[in-house]
Order: C-alpha cells, then sequence, then structure tokens
C-alpha cells in the first residue's frame, strides 16, 4: 500500500475515533466516487483524445517521414559505404548524423508538446469531474464523497454511475 494512501487511511480512521458520540450517532450520508472508472467513460475524454489526435496527426505523419529518411540514409551507407569514395562517404556519414539529431530533436519537441497539451486537457476533464460530483453532492444532500484511498465500498454508496451520467448531460 502507498504511504500516501496509508496516511490517507490512518487520517479517517483518526477523525472517526476522536468523534465524539452524539456526532457519530447523527446519519450522515457518504458517497464514493471511483476516479478512473468516471475517468475512462467521460464522453469529454474521447472529445479531448480525438482533438488531440487532430492537432498533432500532421507532425505525427511528418516524423514518421523523417523517420524513414534517415532509415533510407542509414541503409545506403550500410549497402553502398564500401564502394564511395572517402568524401561521398564522409558526406552521407555527416548527412545521416545531422538527420538523425534532427530527427531526434524533432521527436523530443513533439513528446514535449503532446505532453503539455494532454495534460492541459486533462486538467480541464479533471475540473468538469470534480463539479460533477458536486453538483450530485449538492443535489442529493451528501455530508462526505470520497474518491482515492477507498478499500471497499458497497454499492449503496457508490456513485460513480451517477457521476458519469453527469458528464454525459454536459453539465
Amino acid at each position: 500500500m502507498k504511504i500516501q494512501t496509508l496516511s490517507k487511511l490512518l487520517v479517517a480512521i483518526s477523525i472517526v475515533l476522536l468523534m465524539p458520540a452524539t456526532a457519530m450517532a447523527e446519519n450522515y450520508k457518504i458517497g464514493v466516487v471511483n476516479a478512473i472508472k468516471v475517468l475512462e467513460a467521460a464522453p469529454q475524454a474521447e472529445q479531448a483524445k480525438k482533438r488531440l489526435e487532430k492537432e498533432f496527426s500532421g507532425r505525427d505523419k511528418k516524423l514518421v517521414a523523417a523517420q524513414k529518411a534517415v532509415k533510407q540514409k542509414e541503409d545506403k551507407l550500410t549497402k553502398d559505404g564500401t564502394i564511395m569514395s572517402e568524401a561521398e562517404l564522409k558526406k552521407l556519414q555527416k548527412d545521416t548524423l545531422s538527420a538523425r539529431r534532427e530527427l531526434k530533436r524533432d521527436q523530443d519537441e513533439f513528446r514535449d508538446d503532446l505532453n503539455f497539451r494532454r495534460n492541459e486537457e486533462f486538467g480541464k476533464i479533471q475540473r468538469q469531474i470534480v463539479q460533477a460530483i458536486q453538483k450530485i453532492a449538492k443535489d442529493e444532500k451528501f455530508d462526505l464523497i470520497v474518491g482515492e484511498g477507498v478499500i471497499y465500498a458497497s454499492s449503496k454508496v457508490d456513485i460513480t454511475k451517477k457521476v458519469i451520467d453527469q458528464l454525459k448531460k454536459g453539465k
């Protein structure tokens, strides 16, 4: 078990143990949300994935073409390197090395840009999920909704489906 999860569990147990007996006698409405399941089922996640694919597909195709070009140069070096003049061989080696470096730089930049945009999109979706959970909590008068660190939750308190439905409504 992760230390973070264990510490959250210990805090929750401590709170329950320190509650006055009268507070424990009250009826609290508690809900549990499986955030991973919500994220997988949220239509917003699929829409974000499609947006990212559309946004980055052109650059991805260029990278694939550049990889093929580098491979062709490497193949030519391997195949024809022994029959080339010294000057031709050095030029092809230099061109191949330069193309490989440029490809690596472009791949790194592509990966950084994609990760940045993915995190940006994921952040938006997380905010929408939190808003959906808060809306359900207020509308249905929950006292507590728990997400991470839940070891067990019965279907009676699991509101994951409600959150997914709320996200599908777009509210």
